[in-house]
């Protein structure tokens, strides 16, 4: 079986614009991404908890899953975890 390539924008259709996805991510990982991070202080290690859009764009990170998931809905976006 051929596997099946998606591009972005593929992804982006499967969910429509209004499926948002909610995954841990490490602190760590997201500090490599920042170029400034103002007032806050993480432990490398500490979870938290990234929104992306369909097609994988990171639009928001969160202290907490249930953080995460009522800025979703606050914005109109149905959210739903990645494990």
């Amino acid at each position: 079986m051929t596997p099946l390539m998606m591009t972005k924008e593929d992804f982006a259709g499967l969910g429509a614009p209004d499926l948002v996805y909610v995954r841990e991510v490490k602190a760590s990982d997201l500090m490599e991404d920042a170029v400034e991070i103002r007032d806050m202080s993480f432990d490398p290690g500490q979870s938290l908890y990234a929104v992306h859009s369909a097609d994988g764009e990171r639009l928001a990170v969160m202290l907490d899953r249930d953080t995460a998931f009522a800025a979703a809905v606050a914005h109109e976006l149905e959210p739903v975890s990645v494990h």
